[in-house]
């Protein structure tokens, strides 16, 4: 899955670039799962003051 890093600056998103399935792990890890946590977070405090 990882290939030897041929850029001159070993960056963080070379490092996401390194294989197909990286960068989409990294996406969903940091962005989607957090937005249904929010989103049930959110939706849940909307029920409270509802009450």
């Amino acid at each position: 899955m990882f290939e030897p890093m041929t850029d001159l600056v070993p960056s963080f998103f070379a490092t996401l670039n390194q294989g197909p399935l990286t960068l989409t792990l990294f996406l969903h890890t940091f962005i989607v799962l957090p937005m249904f946590w929010i989103y049930k977070q959110e939706k849940k405090r909307l029920e409270d003051e509802q009450k």
